[in-house]
């Protein structure tokens, strides 16, 4: 069952259970080796398989990575709770010394409005353009491990206050996603 919240352009899904991606067609590929680090997305990036990539960016940076690059070319849609992650994780690279930096490369017309509009592009570096990428090397899927309900509402609810925490005037859009998720992370 999906519960979903609309305000302005934002559209956010709250959940009572989740279908999890087609295992057999990754949505992250990346390349941890590199300097930045290279993540490519390949069709849609979701709340249903944004923890991946969420629990990889923490990850990296507790390796000491702090240079990320995300290739938005062939994103195809997302919606806010994995722009919740990118926030968060730039959000966590601005607090290192030196501070990192995330960039988002390729990013289309339809992904740079939702961009800027959620505020990311005052927390990341933003190019539209062709942003050169090479993925020839060791580059690898992230696996979607299935998380339990309260799992995954943890992770959109933080997902959304890190949205809330790149532009205050996002507070307003998700007031209702926020209210719902809360309370569902509390009965729990």
């Amino acid at each position: 069952m999906t519960d979903c919240f609309k305000r302005g352009d934002v559209k956010v899904a709250a959940f009572s259970s989740i279908a999890m991606p087609d295992p057999a067609k990754p949505t992250f590929l990346v390349d941890a080796y590199t300097d930045p680090v290279l993540v490519r997305i390949e069709g849609r990036a979701s709340f249903a398989n944004s923890g991946s990539l969420k629990d990889f960016f923490a990850e990296m940076i507790r390796q000491g990575k702090t240079r990320f690059v995300v290739d938005f070319q062939q994103c195809t849609s997302m919606d806010s709770t994995f722009l919740g992650v990118l926030a968060g994780a730039a959000i966590e690279l601005r607090r290192k010394i030196p501070p990192g930096v995330l960039t988002l490369a390729r990013v289309g017309e339809r992904n740079l409005e939702l961009i800027r509009n959620l505020g990311l592009h005052r927390l990341a570096t933003v190019d539209a353009g062709g942003f050169p990428m090479n993925f020839t090397g060791s580059s690898q899927a992230l696996d979607s491990k299935a998380k339990t309900e309260i799992e995954s509402a943890r992770l959109v609810l933080e997902a959304h206050e890190n949205l809330i925490a790149a532009d205050a005037s996002n507070a307003a859009k998700f007031q209702d996603v926020l209210a719902f998720l809360r309370n569902r992370v509390e009965l729990r």
